[in-house]
């Protein structure tokens, strides 16, 4: 199993590197997310270039049928979501932004049940859908130079066998980082590579 899935990250690292056009590659480090813990939502936050805000990228949820975002044609309509406080602290009540802040993951085993992180937002709209928000998974997206350049949050793993929602095992996190840290790597480099045209092209 170990064996197969290091051949699955070089696989992805290989196709991450390889593609030009980041909606897809946003789409195949979820997609990969997904082939690693069954999560049933995705979401995918990049920061915005001021580092005040995180700005919704991808969104998935195969429960709900919803698909925003990334290649699909449908803008995700959320505001972005706000790093700092009024009085400028920065905002560690959500999990994304505690993650964007500290560059830590947060594995929650029942959001319903977890102190110290506001769940308000998903308690919301659970109440509005029916949906039921319970394992959640947030990874910082850290590139070579341990800057963090997003988050990846996956909510609901889910047994493939049973179809039960279950919690994300440290076997699920520890590879969900290690895509995390090649999408970073792989949508760093494609930033490089555009400023340094973009700077070619002037002096032209």
């Amino acid at each position: 199993f170990l064996e197969e899935r290091v051949k699955r990250l070089n696989e992805i690292g290989l196709a991450l590197s390889r593609e030009d056009n980041t909606d897809v590659i946003f789409e195949l480090i979820m997609e990969e997310a997904r082939n690693i813990t069954h999560a049933d939502g995705r979401t995918l936050y990049m920061k915005s270039d001021d580092g005040k805000t995180m700005k919704f990228e991808i969104l998935r949820n195969d429960s709900m049928n919803t698909v925003m975002g990334g290649t699909s044609g449908t803008d995700i309509t959320f505001p972005p979501m706000q790093l700092y406080n009024e009085d400028e602290t920065e905002n560690h009540s959500s999990i994304v932004g505690y993650s964007a802040h500290t560059g830590e993951t947060i594995n929650i085993k029942d959001a319903y049940k977890e102190k110290g992180f506001d769940f308000s937002g998903a308690k919301n709209f659970d109440k509005a859908t029916g949906y039921r928000t319970k394992s959640v998974l947030s990874v910082p997206l850290k590139n070579h130079e341990e800057e963090i350049i997003g988050v990846m949050q996956l909510i609901n793993a889910t047994d493939t066998k049973t179809k039960k929602v279950i919690s994300f095992s440290p076997e699920m996190q520890e590879q969900a980082e290690s895509l995390a840290s090649q999408g970073a790597v792989a949508l760093t480099n494609k930033r490089l590579v555009a400023e340094l045209k973009n700077l070619f092209e002037s002096f032209i």
